[in-house]
This record gives structure tokens, sequence and C-alpha cells, in this order.
């Protein structure tokens, strides 16, 4: 009987043994809290003024920063577009005034073309009633003469003229119709012409269908739309400016001055430049911590690390709490990966490095607002069962 208690105490206390080292070693110690860093760089050159927050401080996306300002920028490209803009301009409105000036031009050589032709109209009609009225008379003059003549004829028949009186008859019949068809040739000739000219075509020696205030017209209207074409193409240069204008001077702008805004939400990390400071574009001016990319970074002996998979279930407890908290497997990095800490806010020491690389993610921490940004807080996480497991399940 004291042999049984004995073998059953010795049973107990290797039990106790193996269920401590099994809890104390399926555990990962010293495992802090992680982020990644975001780096806000300074978009242009200038003198930058920060806003005064202590390292550490939270803060939330789009919070103000700083800004910068560049006084010294360079506007000369806005300057020559100006000037630019200022002689296009100039000489639109050169054209306007040659394009004014032609149209009054016209307008007068118009006004003298109009009372020339009312002068010519009025001339061909007294050329018609001239021709007209020495028509009547040579018809007259015709009527006379061949009375003359059947006088001559009949006297002559008589005896009482001779045969030269009846020759000077017969002459002077001749001549007034010669002089008639003359008389009437003018007068066909005249009315043509006035008929022309009351359709604004002159005739005449000397003329052609235009006189010459017409022509000269007909020269500064085609003088006028060159200059009204050329006019166009300067409007059309001169929006071209305008818009270069606008989009170099908001380059101008942008160049000025510029603020800084937080891209995340999370805490202030480090400050890389203090408020005065010249800076370079492109600069790094101050680093943040993304709150919403906590995870937990630890590492793991080779027999833990060959024995979990990406997605399997984790647990992590934060030292000097008793919450534990749910997480999944995210990545395996494996030995000696120091390449993944260089976007991270805590960086792995020599020992960790010498061990396997493990990520774990932890809903609560971006979720539980007290869990929250707690960057470097350590803490153990359970990989494997744990032989009081069952009695924390129940407990729970």
């Amino acid at each position: 009987m004291k042999a049984i208690k004995i073998f059953a105490g010795l049973g107990f206390i290797i039990l106790a043994v193996f269920v401590i080292f099994r809890e104390q070693t399926a555990g990962v110690s010293r495992t802090p809290c992680n982020a990644r860093l975001s780096s806000i760089r300074a978009p242009i050159a200038g003198t930058v003024r920060l806003v005064a927050r202590p390292v550490g401080a939270r803060i939330s996306k789009g919070d103000a920063l700083g800004a910068l300002s560049d006084p010294l920028v360079d506007n000369i490209g806005l300057s020559d577009l100006i000037q630019e803009r200022a002689k296009v301009l100039a000489e639109i409105d050169r054209l306007a005034q040659t394009r004014r000036s032609l149209q009054d031009a016209i307008e007068d050589l118009r006004a003298q073309a109009s009372a020339h032709r009312k002068e010519r109209i009025a001339q061909l009609r007294a050329l018609v009633q001239s021709a007209e009225a020495s028509s009547a008379a040579a018809e007259a003059r015709l009527r006379y003469a061949r009375l003359g003549l059947e006088r001559s004829r009949r006297l002559s028949k008589q005896g009482i003229r001779t045969g030269e009186s009846l020759d000077e008859a017969q002459s002077a019949e001749e001549v007034a119709a010669l002089d008639l068809r003359n008389a009437e040739e003018t007068s066909r000739v005249a009315r043509i012409n006035l008929a022309a000219a009351e359709r604004g075509i002159l005739l005449g020696d000397g003329y052609n269908d235009t006189p010459a205030s017409g022509q000269r017209i007909s020269e500064l209207q085609a003088r006028k739309a060159e200059i009204e074409a050329n006019a166009e193409a300067q409007s059309a240069i001169f929006n071209a400016l305008e818009a270069r204008i606008r989009t170099e001077r908001l380059r101008v702008n942008l160049l000025t001055s510029a603020t800084l805004e937080a891209n995340v939400s999370g805490l202030v990390w480090d400050y890389l430049a203090i408020s005065g400071e010249t800076v370079q574009r492109g600069q790094n001016l101050l680093r943040l911590v993304d709150c919403d990319s906590a995870v937990v970074t630890l590492s793991v002996t080779e027999r833990v690390f060959n024995g979990i998979r990406l997605g399997s279930s984790a647990s992590f407890r934060m030292n000097g709490s008793s919450r534990l908290l749910q997480g999944t497997v995210t990545r395996l990095a494996g030995s000696g990966a120091a390449s993944v800490y260089e976007n991270l806010a805590i960086a792995p020491s020599e020992r960790h490095l010498g061990r396997f690389d493990v990520t774990l993610d932890v809903p609560a921490l971006r979720d539980d607002e007290s869990l929250r940004c707690l960057i470097g807080r350590t803490g153990r996480v359970f990989l494997e069962n744990r032989p009081l497991d069952w009695l924390r399940r129940l407990w729970t």
C-alpha cells in the first residue's frame, strides 16, 4: 500500500512537471505588437513648419501635420507666358482697329460709288433726251428734204428747174436720211447705256463693268477678309495662352506652398526635420505608425515553424493581462527575415533573426480601442494546444 502511494505521488509529480513544462514551452515570450510605418515626404522644396506634437502622439487620417512655403519659386515661365499674351492681345487690338478703318473706307467708297452711279444715270438720261431730240430734228429735216426733192422733180418736168437743182435736192435728201440714221443710232446707244447703268453696269469709252470706286471696294473687302482671318488666328493663340497661363499659375501656386496631412490613423513615430528647416522636394519629414496595420511579429523554433501553416489559429496574451486574443498566421518568413522589418516600427533583435519569423494577425489590436496602437507591447503567443486548454475553455 505504501509503495502504491509512492508511485502515485511520483506519477502526480511527473504529470505536474509535464503540464508546467508544456504550458511554458507552448508559448513564445517577448513577442511585440508591430505596425507599418508611413513616411511623410516634402511635396515641394522650401521652409517647413511642423505642428508641435510629441513623439507618440495619436493622430487621425487627414490631420494637419505642418506646411511648406517657398517664396523663391521659379515663375519665369509664367512671366514669359503673360508677356506673350500681352503681345498677342496688342496684335488683336491692332487688327481690330485696322478692320474698322477698312470698313469705314469701304462705306465711304460705297457712298462715292452710289453718287457716281446716280450722276452717271442722270448724265445718260440727258444724253438719251438729247439723242431723241436730235433724231426728231433729223427726221424733220428728212421730211423737208423729201418734200423739196418732190417739188424739184415736178418743176424739172415742167422745165422750170434745171437738172442741177434736182441733183442738189436729191443730195440734200440723202444727207438728211444719213443724219436721221446717225441720230437714231446715237439714241439707241444712249438708251442701252442708260438701261445698263440702271442695272449697275457702266458702259462707254474708258469704262468697264465696275467703276474705280467699285474696284477699290473689292480690294478693301479682300484685305478686310484677310485681317479678319488673322484676327481669328490671333484669338485662337490668345485662348491657348490663357489655358497655358492657368495651368502654369496653378503649378506655381502648388510650388509656392503646400500643406502636410496625415495619410494614416496612428502615431507620430519620429521627426526627421524640424520647423524652420529648409528641405528639398521628396525629403522625408516625419514617420507615422499606421495603427490600422497592427500585427504581432514573433520568432519560433524550427520544430514549431515546421508545424504551422498559413491560416493556422493562434492565441496572443499581452504581458500583464489575462485576456487571450485570437489571431491567424498570415506570413511565414523563415530564418533571417530582416528585410520584412524594413517598413515596420519595431525592428527585430539578433536573437529574433536567429530563429524563424512568423507574423500573426490579431484583429482585436485594431478594432478594440483599449488595445489600439499599443505598438511595442510584448506578450506571449500560443501556437500549440496546451494541457490546461480544456480548463480554460471551461472557465471561460
